[in-house]
């Protein structure tokens, strides 16, 4: 069986697919959308914590995520979507930056200021007075919490940055599934239950994709979107071998707790707060409780995984306690729970923690990868890089040899997407976890 040719493949559903699918549909294209998963959102995207804050290691991180950060904020002038609905919301809480030496950048607030990121500096008096249950010590390296060191007390204190106008999206599922229905909306076609096995391919050009029940789509262009099944993906399409930045899949957890006393002293939730200081970061969530997650610290053996498939969903006690314990560090009154409660997902990690947003070497096949964990907050955004790069290589344009850049319609700021290239150099100053 041949499903009726499209102008674009999609593979993957999540909120990459979603939007690279939304954007490619609003240039006019025929887009079919396929994913193994049930629905949009259910992979890696639904154990997102949805974090939008702007805190990169570079400039188009930082602008990246600026932008994106507007388009949530506009959710639904972005979708255009009629009709009532639920929609995704982006709660504006700030984040706090916890100072952490060799860990975050000395020069991010000159990326905040040339990206025109609105910040504050905090003092450790400061940063006791905003968040009066917090333990300002520094307790720099995280160490793990069955070691001795770990309760030896602190060697000084910390100042933050405060960026007030980052906070996180309520429901990341949801926010794929928008994406989705807006997508749909313009002609986008979704066929969800569906395994991708084979990438057609007429000498050095992609021709469209072949699906497990025998169905074979043909299609001049391909987007690989399939989060931590990416790699296996880009293998089945014989691409990879001019990329010099590898993606793996890498297994983690993120877990609930009760939020303590002094987190949140307003009448809305309280911040942001990424500790790399500890290890740890932590979010509101509904019903006066914490997401806790891990920042990879050097101390904790990352869990990369072969097949994604055989991920288990289910948080473990040991990494449960590690990442609360630390989260209990820094805020005293936060109680530590014998039981685990929370989500694991397999994220597809990238060398130095940046996406490849990219062609590749055969022609008409193009990547949104490597997204680390770390990508949810730019997916609006990450669908129009698609479009424009598919749109401008498509026209003949060399974007190996003159990157492609993207003016951003809220901030201005020019994004040079090279800097998402499958051929960049590893930068030996690159943040190396999830923080990007």
């Amino acid at each position: 069986m041949t499903i009726g040719p499209p102008d674009a493949v999609v593979v993957g559903a999540g909120v990459i697919g979603a939007a690279v699918a939304l954007e490619l549909a609003r240039t006019g294209r025929q887009v079919v959308v396929v994913d193994k998963a049930g629905a949009a959102g259910h992979g890696s995207t639904g154990a997102s914590s949805a974090i939008i804050r702007f805190n990169y290691s570079t400039f188009d991180g930082v602008a990246t995520a600026w932008e994106a950060r507007h388009l949530w904020t506009s959710w639904p002038d972005h979708l255009r979507l009629g009709g009532r609905r639920p929609l995704a919301a982006f709660r504006r809480t700030g984040a706090v930056l916890l100072d952490a030496p060799g860990a975050v950048p000395s020069d991010t607030p000159a990326l905040f200021d040339r990206a025109g990121v609105p910040y504050e500096r905090w003092d450790a008096a400061t940063l006791r007075r905003r968040l009066p249950g917090i333990d300002a010590g520094r307790y720099w390296p995280p160490k793990p919490v069955d070691d001795d060191a770990f309760f030896a007390g602190p060697t000084g204190e910390l100042g933050a940055l405060f960026t007030p106008d980052a906070g996180y999206v309520d429901d990341p599922q949801l926010a794929a599934q928008n994406l989705a229905d807006a997508a749909g909306g313009l002609g986008a076609r979704f066929l969800f239950h569906r395994t991708v096995v084979a990438v057609d391919r007429q000498a050095d050009r992609v021709a469209g994709v072949r699906l497990a029940d025998g169905a074979r789509i043909a299609a001049p262009v391909v987007v690989n979107a399939a989060g931590p099944w990416s790699g296996g993906l880009n293998r089945l399409a014989g691409v990879g071998g001019d990329f010099t930045v590898g993606v793996r899949p890498l297994r983690q957890e993120v877990h609930q707790v009760t939020a303590p006393v002094g987190y949140a002293t307003g009448p809305g939730p309280g911040p942001v707060v990424a500790d790399l200081d500890l290890g740890t970061y932590l979010r509101a969530a509904s019903g006066g409780r914490l997401l806790v997650g891990g920042t990879q610290p050097a101390c904790d053996p990352p869990e990369w995984i072969d097949d994604p498939d055989e991920a288990d969903p289910r948080p473990t006690a040991h990494r449960f306690r590690t990442q609360v314990t630390r989260a209990a560090r820094r805020f005293p009154r936060l109680a530590v729970p014998n039981r685990p409660v929370g989500v694991a997902g397999v994220y597809d990690v990238a060398d130095d923690w940046t996406p490849v947003y990219d062609r590749t070497a055969l022609d008409g096949y193009y990547v949104a990868m490597g997204t680390s964990g770390n990508q949810f907050k730019n997916a609006p955004l990450v669908g129009r890089y698609l479009a424009a790069l598919v749109d401008r290589v498509e026209a003949g344009h060399d974007h190996d040899r003159d990157p492609v850049r993207h003016r951003c319609e809220h901030t201005g700021n020019v994004v040079d997407l090279g800097a998402f290239s499958r051929r960049r150099a590893v930068r030996a100053d690159a943040a190396r976890t999830v923080m990007g």
